[in-house]
């Protein structure tokens, strides 16, 4: 993988995250110039499907760094998220020695916690040196996470370094570039957010969203893209749902709708595809049928069609 040198200014930034079919506000840009800048941890938080997690993987392509993702979720140890030994293997190693009688027993105590037996998890692997250089490191939905392990975290995001008792302090000799993810179903201890620069990942304006519908779907019909877009915008603005849809949903509604060979929002097809866009019961029958359809005629009086485009069936 070849490593491109960090973005100089803002604007490059902006470049960077574009060139790779990211489509960013300068707020955005800005604080990930700082933090990379910085070598500051980027504390990423906003509602699900809003492309948080999506500037990480951006980042390793565009720099050429290794992606190391630490998905979070409740019960994560250290053994799962930090190194553990491997116990087979030290098991085997003492049979042997013992069977050969070649070691004294303090020195197989110590052979047996040699770095070759180490496990090295994801917040290990962050801290190693690379060719490539310093690694993305992603710490994925870190509310997911319980209290303690959070704190934990501490020591990393602080001095880039975790403490193994029978080896010592293990430090980065580069620190990672971090990005940290929370979709904010728990509050983030302060002391945590406190070593990080943050961010409010928002959904997009309908303009930047479109972009992002034309940038990530080319295939999709310029009406239908448009049109999606305005009911998605619609829906978030009017409609209290229990779960909004994120831009990821708007991809995916716009994707199987192109697959479906439509060239603009059919009001009866929009009904039955609802479950790519809205993912709970509930808002499905909120939305389905009249309301879909009053909603598509609202857009289309909203924003007139030129006579010249065909118009479905509805």
């Amino acid at each position: 993988m070849n490593q491109t040198a960090l973005p100089a200014s803002i604007d490059e930034t902006l470049a960077l995250l574009e060139g790779d079919g990211y489509v960013a506000d300068r707020s955005l840009a800005t604080v990930l110039h700082l933090a990379l800048r910085m070598k500051r941890p980027l504390f990423l938080e906003g509602e699900a499907g809003v492309g948080k997690t999506e500037i990480a993987k951006v980042l390793s392509r565009t720099l050429g760094r290794d992606l190391i993702r630490l998905q979070c979720y409740e019960g994560l140890d250290i053994a799962s998220a930090v190194y553990e030994w491997n116990y087979a293997a030290q098991m085997v190693e003492i049979r042997v020695s013992e069977a050969s009688g070649d070691k004294q027993h303090s020195e197989l105590s110590k052979s047996i916690f040699e770095d070759r037996f180490l496990i090295k998890r994801p917040v290990l692997q962050a801290l190693q040196p690379s060719p490539s250089g310093p690694p993305v490191f992603l710490i994925d939905e870190l509310d997911r996470a319980d209290e303690a392990f959070e704190a934990f975290l501490l020591e990393v995001l602080s001095d880039n370094q975790v403490t193994i008792p029978e080896l010592g302090t293990i430090k980065a000799e580069e620190p990672p570039i971090v990005i940290i993810t929370t979709n904010r179903t728990r509050e983030i201890h302060d002391a945590l957010k406190r070593r990080c620069l943050y961010h409010w990942v928002d959904y997009p304006d309908a303009e930047r969203e479109l972009e992002i519908v034309r940038s990530k779907v080319p295939g999709a019909n310029e009406r239908l893209s448009a049109e999606i877009v305005s009911f998605v915008q619609k829906l978030r603005a009017e409609e209290d749902l229990f779960k909004q849809p994120g831009v990821a949903e708007t991809l995916d509604w716009a994707t199987a709708l192109s697959e479906l060979d439509e060239i603009a929002l059919d009001p009866d097809m929009a009904s039955d595809t609802l479950g790519v866009l809205l993912k709970y019961q509930d808002d499905i029958e909120r939305v389905r049928g009249s309301k879909v359809r009053q909603m598509v005629e609202d857009i289309r009086k909203d924003t007139p069609i030129s006579s010249t485009t065909a118009m479905p069936n509805i």
